[in-house]
């Protein structure tokens, strides 16, 4: 993009950019304070209602004044767009996305004469926005302090932060429930940030395209409801956070909008907003689901070994996978000299291991293999290391502990799908930041975790039913997650003990089933040990749900409560959902059905729920409601098939 350097025009007035079916409104222009110069502000309205009240939009630079602090508007254009493409894996297989955008210019009203643009796009499901700085002599280099871009809800209501110690995270953490004003100014909140405007709309905020850049957190500004952005600093310079050549562009900052918080899990903004595949041939690329012996404990009974980190029990777990259809076999931390604190070489398989053994008796069995391993494992030989996975016939690596998304450690993101995929591996980034849409870029990138999920049952009981109706509405708008669902161990919360080797699940088993659609993962883990799937009725239900999905819509429910969401693949559908604490009964509108007849098999919470479920069959059409009783912590799955 490039601003002129002529002389300074008169100022451009406020402009005004509309979503495509008129329901969203920004408006972008500049507002003078009290005792400070006019600074860049917008606002956004949804069904005429204020939702984003003014917040202003600034870049601190290092030993300047705030770029966008004293502005003009310069020049000021509008123009509309369509995003069509396609996805291997993800929320939707064919994504179609319209927008209305508007592009205001600004330069300083004095001094250097900056300049800076920002670039909206109002999509019917919300809005975007990113800076860009041009090339200038005043900037040739940015060295970015602080962003401050501001998010001001227009009306108290109920919000949903991750709040966090500091830019050194995993993310894993609890959501909690309380007015957007109690948040603390000196809180750091994860993104997606969720909050209820009373009366107009949900909003989530979240950044999309994070490529050369820093990671956003957001903090509370003063006493009112304004929350501004936070970048994480860099490792090596604390005192900047973004250092980049100009010209140069920040990440999407994005607003979800919607008038039901289960339509926010429809939306495709952060992959709509994030750059096209840089790879070419994606038919390698297979979403699939994997059988795991971590958090089970290397469990297996009744077998006549000694069950561990071993040939026999890596063994074990991939007949399994043979068994139950399953495309994959995860063997986690403990193959390799490489370990948990990043020390030892992934190029050396430990003792105990027959690597090369394992390999062959699965490629005889038809499953493909994970390997995991330390970031600085990876950093440290990625090359060799990736060459010798590929040689070996490995299909994926699950990448850990980065638990940074400092500009240094998002570009190893980027390095490692790229190089990953030149020897034609898949990734799963575990010990993650939250996915900001690298998934479109580098479809090889299957899941995150960037979450609390269900492995913090093997010593706390902080994974709790609620916990799970949070994550459907705040951590899953961002994209993929490997939680590792289908804990079978299913206990009464009063009666869960933390273990680490078969641990419990203060779930109901349809609460677990109901995981699989609720969470969105290319990249599945049937986490428990065979032996708690193999002689089970739920396993078919698990053999059929797919890892990716064509078509998506968020039903019903809200966060901490409920949640219910509905998935299709091919003429298939498949319904998930999940209760708190508290039992509940609902009936499910089947209006997302197309015309015809549908054979619904659903599962739900038995009397002696939580390891029991009831499977029935009945006929249904769009016409259709599905009555549904959940157990305290429970839940239901269903798939509704085309009756033949």
């Amino acid at each position: 993009m490039s601003l002129g350097a002529a002389a300074l025009p008169a100022q451009v007035g406020e402009r005004v950019c509309l979503s495509p079916d008129k329901q969203i409104e920004v408006r972008a222009g500049t507002a003078k304070q009290p005792g400070a110069p006019s600074a860049l502000v917008y606002t956004v309205r949804y069904r005429g209602k204020p939702v984003i009240a003014e917040s202003a939009l600034a870049l601190e630079v290092l030993r300047q004044q705030p770029l966008g602090a004293d502005v003009r508007i310069v020049k000021a254009g509008n123009s509309s767009g369509e995003e069509n493409y396609t996805l291997p894996h993800g929320k939707a297989s064919a994504v179609r996305h319209r927008y209305n955008a508007l592009t205001v210019e600004a330069r300083e009203a004095g001094g250097l004469e900056r300049r800076m643009a920002v670039e909206f796009r109002v999509f019917d499901d919300g809005v975007a926005f990113r800076y860009h700085v041009p090339a200038q002599p005043a900037i040739r280099e940015l060295q970015l302090a602080r962003e401050r871009s501001e998010f001001r809800l227009a009306r108290e209501g109920t919000a949903w932060p991750l709040l966090l110690n500091g830019y050194r995270t995993s993310y894993e953490d609890n959501y909690v429930a309380l007015p957007a004003s109690a948040i603390k100014p000196e809180q750091l909140v994860a993104l997606p940030f969720l909050a209820e405007v009373p009366g107009a709309a949900w909003v989530a905020i979240l950044e999309a395209d994070l490529e050369n850049y820093a990671g956003m957190y957001l903090a509370r500004a003063g006493r009112g409801l304004a929350f501004e952005s936070r970048l994480a600093p860099r490792a090596d310079r604390p005192d900047v956070a973004v250092v980049r050549q100009t010209p140069m562009a920040t990440p999407w900052r994005v607003i979800q909008i919607a008038g039901e918080a289960a339509r926010l899990i429809e939306s495709n903004l952060v992959t709509t907003l994030s750059p096209p595949s840089r790879i070419a041939d994606t038919s390698w690329i297979r979403p699939g689901k994997t059988s795991w012996t971590w958090w089970s404990g290397d469990l297996a009974k009744d077998v006549a070994f000694k069950p561990g980190m071993n040939t026999n029990t890596l063994k074990h777990y991939i007949d399994f996978s043979a068994e139950a259809g399953l495309e994959y076999a995860l063997i986690d931390e403990g193959w390799s000299t490489n370990n948990a604190r990043g020390q030892g070489d992934l190029r050396e398989i430990k003792e105990g291991v027959d690597l090369p053994g394992i390999l062959a008796h699965a490629r005889n069995k038809g499953v493909k293999v994970w390997l995991w391993a330390h970031w600085e494992g990876v950093d440290r030989h990625m090359d060799e290391v990736f060459a010798n996975f590929e040689k070996w016939g490995v299909a994926g690596v699950k990448i850990d502990f980065m638990d940074r998304d400092d500009q240094w450690m998002v570009g190893f993101y980027h390095r490692a799908a790229e190089a990953a995929a030149r020897h034609k591996l898949l990734l799963d980034f575990h010990g993650a930041c939250k996915p900001t849409g690298l998934s479109r870029t580098w479809p090889n990138v299957l899941t995150y975790e960037g979450g609390m999920g269900l492995e913090y049952l093997k010593w706390s009981a902080r994974v709790t039913a609620e916990h799970n109706t949070h994550l459907a509405f705040t951590r899953l708008l961002a994209g993929p997650f490997d939680y590792t669902p289908g804990g079978f161990h299913n206990v009464a919360p009063a009666e869960f003990t933390p273990r680490f080797v078969e641990p419990m699940v203060p779930h109901t088993r349809a609460h677990q089933l109901a995981l699989f659609v609720i969470l969105e993962s290319a990249f599945v883990m049937l986490a428990d040990y065979p032996g708690a799937y193999r002689g089970q009725k739920e396993l078919e239900f698990l053999k059929a749900v797919p890892a990716a999905w064509d078509e998506t819509r968020g039903i019903a429910g809200r966060p901490g409560e409920y949640a219910v969401v509905a998935r299709r693949r091919g003429q298939d559908w498949f319904v998930g959902g999940i209760t708190n604490g508290n039992a509940r009964e609902i009936e499910l509108p089947l209006d997302f059905l197309p015309a015809g007849s549908f054979t619904a098999q659903v599962y739900t919470d038995a009397a002696d729920a939580p390891k029991t479920t009831l499977l029935a069959a009945r006929q249904v059409t769009r016409a259709s409601k599905l009555g549904v009783k959940m157990a305290p912590a429970g839940g239901f799955a269903a798939v509704l098939r085309a009756a033949r």
